[in-house]
């Protein structure tokens, strides 16, 4: 017979009816004043299984998620972009700003303002994501055009922005944002999220009808929604 799980009970003059939160590493049962307790210990009891699974859940969100960017970024590190790891080569230049580059072959080369002192690693940091950022319209646009004339589902405006929570978004007047982070995750992942944002054109909402025109763009699209799913805590903590 399995032990029940150890539970904390407060009592609340403002609930309705027994309830179960969990926490990491905590279960709390909610009751109201007058539920007589050996009643809320048979509902914990039968409870057991789910309560099982959501300290598993809580705990799985709860962890640490390894971060996908360099501690530093000095000569060798490890750039993540388009879902790989690309090594930052550094230089110096007769220059005043920082210049990124990112050559075939041999990875990204930025190109240092000589004589100059300071935390070099972060205004590389800062630089790349620049860089990023502006690519991120390239690709964006590139997607948008070729999904969006299919269905007539034409943004106002589309807009690169640096989002911790979100990786998209449409308006009430169709203007399109997208997070220039998913520049880190593979190309394929860019291309989702266009065609989410643009589907939303059409489709306020996420009813059958939504995701059945996200599938006619991309019938793979379920691929690229399970790997944001999976890998997304990491890219939000951008470079």
């Amino acid at each position: 017979m399995t032990a029940t799980a150890e539970f904390h009970l407060r009592r609340s003059s403002r609930a309705k009816r027994t309830r179960i939160v969990v926490k990491p590493g905590r279960v709390e049962v909610v009751a109201p004043p007058k539920v007589p307790e050996r009643q809320i210990q048979a509902f914990v009891a039968a409870q057991q299984d789910w309560i099982r699974a959501a300290l598993r859940r809580v705990a799985e969100k709860a962890r640490p998620t390894p971060a996908w960017a360099p501690a530093l970024y000095t000569d060798g590190a490890a750039v993540p972009y388009l879902g790989e790891r690309i090594p930052l080569r550094i230089e110096t230049a007769a220059r005043k700003t920082v210049g990124v580059e990112l050559r075939d072959g041999s990875g990204f080369h930025v190109r240092m303002p000589a004589g100059e002192t300071g935390d070099e690693s972060e205004r590389i940091r800062l630089a790349l994501g620049d860089w990023m950022k502006r690519q991120a319209r390239i690709q964006a646009l590139h997607w948008i055009e070729r999904h969006a004339p299919r269905h007539g589902l034409m943004p106002r405006a589309v807009r690169i922005k640096t989002q911790k929570s979100r990786w998209g978004s449409c308006g009430p007047k169709n203007d399109i944002n997208l997070n220039w982070l998913l520049m880190l995750a593979p190309p394929a992942a860019l291309e989702y999220v266009v065609v989410h944002e643009l589907c939303h054109i059409r489709h306020k909402n996420h009813s059958a009808d939504f995701w059945q025109l996200v599938e006619a763009h991309l019938p793979n699209y379920r691929e690229q929604r399970l790997w944001l799913k999976q890998h997304g805590a990491a890219i939000m903590q951008g470079l």
